[in-house]
Parts: structure tokens; sequence; C-alpha cells
């Protein structure tokens, strides 16, 4: 383990989130796991289970494109014994919290670099775009990521039962078999002239190389929310709508739809938008309460949106 102060680690965020060396802690390892995003954060804990604390920094319905911490999740990013985020761009207002706590001694995994990532589609000058950061899309590749944060919980958290959190992480993955089985069988209702998707933004290329989807386009062509369409990007994309015949057009529940039905206007065509659970959960009562749910919400909405317009 390694050996550092919560001092030192704050006073490396204090230019960034005003925090103050001296708070609570002291020396030390750190204490527990913290999580950037709450879809990472549900997966953390079923690997976790009762061995360690899991905080997780992102509340349901955050948009972690543009989530920000406060002074006091700042303190415990610094304190944690291990901090686990998405990583490849995703937390933009986080990242630099992420690399300063990293400099100051906290063990980090981002996990995104850890499941084999896929580019965005090609730029305007036909290269592959920078690496997709939505790997959660495709549950074999949450798969490979529950197994990465397994690992670095057993070496990095202090006092933590190594078989208890290989239990848990081997039972989960069971379950991510199972939903991956599950997902198979409701996209094969889908006809092959339907497999087409329009996002709000480019979130679901894992999805979509994991169960035979085309990816038409987004109507932001980023795969963050804080970028704007061009009317010459909905106009080519509402050209290409209109070429592949795409029956709905799908956005996140968190986001306001105007821009999908903008798109749905640009195309003259009778285009239903649909919501998604796609980058945040719900509260634990609601119908994404969990990864697992989301990911069951989410393959229902496509498959019953490309095929009910049929």
């Amino acid at each position: 383990m390694r050996a550092r102060t919560v001092a030192a680690a704050c006073l490396a965020l204090l230019p960034l989130a005003g925090c103050a060396p001296g708070g609570d802690g002291g020396g030390g390892g750190g204490s527990g796991v913290v999580v950037t995003t709450n879809i990472l954060g549900d997966v953390t804990r079923r690997i976790v289970g009762d061995e360690a604390e899991v905080t997780v920094l992102m509340a349901p319905g955050a948009d972690p494109h543009s989530f920000g911490v406060s002074a006091r999740q700042a303190a415990e990013l610094a304190d944690a014994e291990l901090l686990v985020h998405n990583g490849l761009g995703l937390e933009e207002g986080v990242a630099r919290h992420v690399t300063a706590a990293r400099e100051a001694g906290v063990t980090t995994l981002a996990v995104a670099e850890e499941v084999d990532p896929l580019p965005f589609g090609a730029d305007v000058d036909g290269e592959a775009g920078e690496p997709d950061p939505h790997f959660w899309t495709d549950p074999t590749r949450m798969r490979t990521a529950v197994e990465a944060v397994a690992e670095l919980v057993i070496a990095e958290v202090d006092g933590v039962d190594e078989a208890a959190v290989r239990a848990n992480a081997e039972a989960y993955t069971a379950e991510l078999d199972e939903l991956d089985g599950w997902m198979a069988e409701r996209f094969a209702t889908v006809p092959d002239d339907r497999r087409a998707l329009v996002t709000n933004h480019h979130v679901f290329g894992y999805l979509a190389d994991r169960y035979d989807f085309d990816v038409v386009g987004a109507v932001i062509p980023s795969g963050t929310t804080l970028a704007s369409p061009s009317a010459s990007d909905l106009e080519s994309l509402a050209t290409a709508v209109e070429a592949a015949g795409v029956p709905a057009i799908f956005a996140d529940s968190s986001q306001p739809d105007r821009l999908a039905r903008v798109l749905a206007e640009e195309a003259g065509l009778r285009v239903e938008v649909i919501p998604l659970f796609s980058e945040s959960l719900t509260e634990p009562e609601g119908p994404a309460g969990s990864y697992l749910a989301l990911m069951r919400a989410n393959a229902d909405a496509i498959a019953d949106g490309l095929v009910g317009t049929a």
C-alpha cells in the first residue's frame, strides 16, 4: 500500500476545489473506494459488497459530461484508497481532480481504458475518431470492467476479504452473462432493415457493435452532450435518416429532446422520439435504478421503438 497523507492530497486539490489541508483523516492510506459515475458506482458496490465503503460522486440523473465536484467531494476523492472513474474524457468536469488525486498518490482506475475501447465513427477526413468512453452499453465489456475493479479493490483497499470480493465479482459477471444473452434475444426481434440507430449524441456505439446495429448518426455529432449541431449537421443527418427509413430517434431521458424533434421536422418524416437511460441511473426505485435495470429498460425501448412502427 502507498504511504501518503490526506493533507498532501488535499493540497494538490487546493487550487481546484478550495480544499483545506488538515481536515478529517490524517495520515495513512486513505479511506475506501470513491467512484465518479453512478453507473460504475452501482457496479462497484456489487463487487465490494460489505467489505469497504464505496462513495459515489454523481447523483442519480447527473450528466457525467457536465458534472462538477463540490469541495466536500473533492476531499473525499483525495482521501480514497482507490478512485474508480470512467475515463476517456467522459467526466469532463472531474478530470482535473482525478489527475490531481493521482499525482498526490491515490490509486486510480480509468475503467474505459481497460475494456478494449472502440473509436467513435470516422471524422471528416475519414480517419477513426477518438476512443469512445461509453463502453457500458456492451455488457461483455462491463464484464471485463468488473474483473479490473475487483483486482484493484483486492490490491489497494485495506481489510477486504479477497475471497468475498472474488465471489461477489463472479456472481455479478454471471448476471452480466445472463443480461447479454437476454439482450441478444430481445434484439433478434428487430428485422434487418430496421436495425439502425439515431440518438441525441453518440453513446450507443458499443451496443451497436455487440448486437449488430447500424449507427446512422447522432443529432449532436459528438460524444459529449456539451456540443451543439450546426445547420449542415442537421441537414446531413436528416438526409441519412430519410435514406435509412429510420422509424425512431432515441434521446437521453435526462436531456431535452428538442434537437431530436428539430431533426424530425427537418427530415419531414414521422419519426418518434423515444427516451433512453443512456448515461445515468435513476433513483433506486426508478426504471433504471441499477446498471442491469438500465440495460434492460433500454433494450426494451430500442426493440419496441424499431419494431413497433414496422
